[in-house]
């Protein structure tokens, strides 16, 4: 069976990653767990990282919902500056992997700012925009949200890097399509989809938001079938490669997500839930390879079209 992939010239050991946010910087589950070796994964999608540090949203910040979860952490981090200096070197000690850099900002010259600082870093090896960040200086709205907003702050970070960038793109939009055809146009290297949906939960009891930040990303098993459904849709429109995410808990996912598009897979809120979801994932994918008659996954990338 052969499970290798390649996102923009860099091949991957397994299509498997965990999506950021839900990981930690990587190198947490070898330090305290040593039982669980990250190097059996394709790569790590490192926590987002903003230019200044961040202790996030007030709790409660996350919500049990059905087949998913709420949050609202609001981007906790320790800063470019850290990140860069600390928790990527800790990682690289651990992982031989391909590590990705999860960018976010509140303003178009904080992108520049840290994707400039992230590229000097030779342990980086993709950096991933996270564009659902709201724009402080267009009333919170989200960078993603216009195409022509999208591809402005490409535009702008794509001058500052020669490293493959990947933009994240929020599903929380009427044409996600126009967004990544927009990134693509403005030179990124590939596409990250989805990011969180928008939700809500009101507690009978008080009468309030579970949330303290009132609405939060809407994440989990729920929201597999958007994914699959956006993957499929912008794969058919652009010709860069895609990392899908959403709702992915099984190698069987796996193989669903790359049938739609995907040359690579993202695994977030499973890995809240269970954190050996992604090691489990790995060692599954020969059995369900085999069931589905696949012997080389990087030939069925948009198999399902």
């Amino acid at each position: 069976m052969n499970t290798t992939t390649t996102l923009s010239n860099i091949t991957l050991k397994n299509p498997i990653i965990p999506a950021s946010g839900t990981f930690g910087f990587g190198y947490e589950f070898p330090m305290f767990n040593p039982i669980y070796d990250i190097n059996m994964l394709g790569g790590i999608s490192i926590k987002g990282t903003t230019k200044d540090p961040r202790v996030g949203n007030p709790t409660p910040r996350a919500a049990e919902c059905y087949s998913g979860m709420l949050n609202s952490v609001g981007l906790q981090n320790p800063g470019i500056n850290d990140v860069l200096a600390n928790q990527i070197p800790m990682l690289a000690e651990y992982f031989d992997g391909c590590i990705i850099a999860n960018i976010c900002g509140f303003s178009l010259e904080e992108y520049v700012h840290c994707v400039a600082l992230a590229d000097k870093c030779d342990h980086i090896g993709i950096i991933e925009l996270n564009i659902s960040c709201p724009n402080v200086k267009d009333g919170g709205h989200a960078f993603g949200a216009d195409p022509k907003v999208a591809a402005e702050i490409v535009a702008a970070v794509r001058k500052v890097t020669t490293k493959p960038l990947y933009v994240k793109l929020t599903p929380n939009v009427t044409d996600i399509v126009s967004v990544a055809k927009a990134c693509e146009a403005a030179g990124a290297d590939g596409l990250s989809l989805i990011n969180t949906l928008l939700g809500m939960r009101i507690d009978p009891r008080t009468r309030k938001p579970v949330l303290a930040n009132k609405m939060g990303g809407f994440s989990g098993p729920a929201i597999f079938p958007v994914a699959i459904r956006i993957v499929y849709q912008v794969y058919a429109a652009v010709n860069i490669p895609i990392m899908g995410m959403g709702g992915v808990s099984s190698a069987r996912d796996v193989i669903e997500m790359m049938l739609a598009g995907a040359s690579a897979v993202q695994v977030g809120t499973a890995n809240l839930v269970n954190p050996y979801a992604c090691r489990d994932i790995v060692e599954d994918m020969p059995r369900v390879m085999e069931k589905y008659g696949v012997a080389n996954l990087s030939e069925i990338i948009g198999g399902g079209h």
